[in-house]
């Protein structure tokens, strides 16, 4: 039984099996269009001073959603490179992509980059996938059901002393905004913590959360397509997911901290 098939059993219900079918179908897509232009030459187009955008990004996202609209034909679509207003809850059911998460690391070599995809509903993710390609790692999880890993089930880490872990983070674009901010809390959780990594995928960030690699993560200025896939992840591992406040997440929210839960009211104190 090959990896899709088997997250369709995994969710032990006929609708969400094949809304997860169709976002795992849809992520290994993107992830082997990635895989094949990653040790090519780049197109480069910037957004910002440091906010850039390739050719796998525009490729990746034209076949995931050619491959979640044959699936899923009539559920409305949010991608990164296409978006124009996500600014307001949708209603219904909506997918999320984000079609290379980690552009910049994608674009220097660097082999930490993943296709991220999740459905939501009302707000609320149902199902979504996280796929690695340099490390072949599909990550998914459904509502209720449970995250797993290449078919096995996931679930975060028991650490319970903020001396004992290891956290992630990333950087916004605007440095010079949040330098002072930046700079603060590093000061602070580093002497709290036994090490930071900074990586420079938040999907991918949040799904290592989600498998133990990490015990927490927190950011600042992100977009929905980057966090929208680990939400769910993190919470069907038995992690915890909130804002800088520890008030409830959503994907509008444009700050993020995640944790093993254990974790969770310890590290929210060292943020603000």
């Amino acid at each position: 039984m090959n990896r899709i098939a088997i997250a369709a059993a995994n969710c032990r219900n006929s609708r969400q099996g094949l809304l997860l079918k169709a976002a795992c179908k849809a992520s290994l897509a993107g992830g082997a269009l990635l895989t094949s232009l990653y040790n090519q030459p780049h197109i480069i187009r910037m957004k910002g001073k440091t906010d850039l955008v390739t050719e796998a990004d525009l490729a990746a996202e034209a076949a995931i959603t050619a491959s979640l609209q044959e699936d899923t034909p009539g559920i409305a679509l949010l991608a990164e490179e296409s978006a124009k207003d996500h600014t307001s809850d949708h209603e219904g059911q909506l997918w999320i992509v984000d079609p290379l998460d980690g552009t910049t690391n994608f674009a220097h070599g660097f082999p930490y980059f993943a296709v991220s995809i999740a459905l939501f509903d009302h707000g609320r993710p149902q199902v979504c996938a996280i796929y690695s390609p340099c490390m072949d790692e599909l990550f998914y999880a459904c509502a209720g059901k449970g995250a797993w890993l290449n078919g096995e089930p996931i679930k975060v880490t028991a650490t319970c002393q903020l001396i004992e872990s290891l956290i992630g983070t990333g950087f916004p674009y605007d440095i010079p905004r949040h330098l002072p901010e930046l700079i603060s809390q590093l000061k602070t959780i580093l002497l709290q913590v036994r090490d930071i990594r900074r990586a420079g995928a938040a999907a991918l960030d949040l799904a290592y959360v989600a498998c133990g690699r990490l015990d927490g993560f927190y950011e600042r200025e992100l977009q929905p397509w980057d966090t929208a896939a680990g939400w769910l992840l993190v919470e069907e591992a038995g992690g915890r997911v909130s804002d800088y406040a520890g008030k409830p997440f959503s994907a509008l929210a444009r700050e993020i901290v995640a944790t093993n839960s254990s974790l969770h009211h310890k590290l929210l104190p060292l943020l603000t």
